[in-house]
């Protein structure tokens, strides 16, 4: 996973990059700005053992450019050595998003994977207009369950909601229910032992 952090994203209380640092060994954070990009990104983004995404919404650019799955493991070949997928996840608001990928050209030339979720987000520490926009622990869920990562997405999409309720909680000074389902499901999925995967 490849963040791209707006602005003071990373210390909003109610951001959720973090949680996917926790539970994917792979995964690189840059501040994004306008009128800089860090050479450790571009240095990450020309490694020749990742396929970098850009996970967007297709609706808002050319047909052309949108997967709907992981080029290299729809289209497997022995003749090519296997890259790693590496999803760049814009890490903001939804209208903060929006502005990193227009004026982010160093992104232009990768394949955007457009992920089309059956179910509504369940996110609630920030609002959307639209149900279908998820949060980036949510995003980042459904992209390791494209690249075959089911365990590691179930983590996640776990520890997300022993967030939101930890988060909740504290918010109206209420105890924090150690037994309820995000809990025993996040504690079950611990016993299997260590996350071991691919993606990235």
């Amino acid at each position: 996973m490849c963040l791209l952090m707006s602005d003071i994203e990373a210390l909003k209380p109610s951001n959720t990059g973090w949680l996917i640092a926790d539970v994917v060994a792979d995964t690189f954070a840059f501040e994004w700005t306008r009128t800089a990009v860090d050479p450790a990104l571009l240095a990450l983004l020309a490694d020749p053992q990742w396929q970098p995404l850009v996970v967007y919404p297709g609706e808002f650019v050319e047909a052309a450019r949108v997967v709907q799955a992981i080029p290299s493991l729809a289209q497997p070949s022995s003749a090519v050595p296997d890259k790693r997928p590496l999803f760049i996840l814009l890490d903001g608001t939804w209208a903060e998003a929006g502005k990193m990928f227009r004026k982010s050209p160093y992104l232009d030339d990768f394949p955007m994977l457009s992920l089309n979720p059956d179910q509504p987000s369940r996110y609630k520490l920030r609002r959307s207009k639209r149900d279908d926009l998820h949060c980036t622990s949510e995003v980042a869920a459904l992209c390791l369950e494209l690249a075959s990562e089911p365990r590691a997405a179930q983590t996640l999409a776990a520890y997300l909601d022993v967030f939101v309720h930890h988060y909740l909680q504290a918010k109206y000074q209420s105890p924090v229910d150690l037994e309820s389902d995000a809990h025993q499901r996040l504690r079950e999925l611990r016993t299997l032992g260590p996350i071991v995967g691919q993606a990235g």
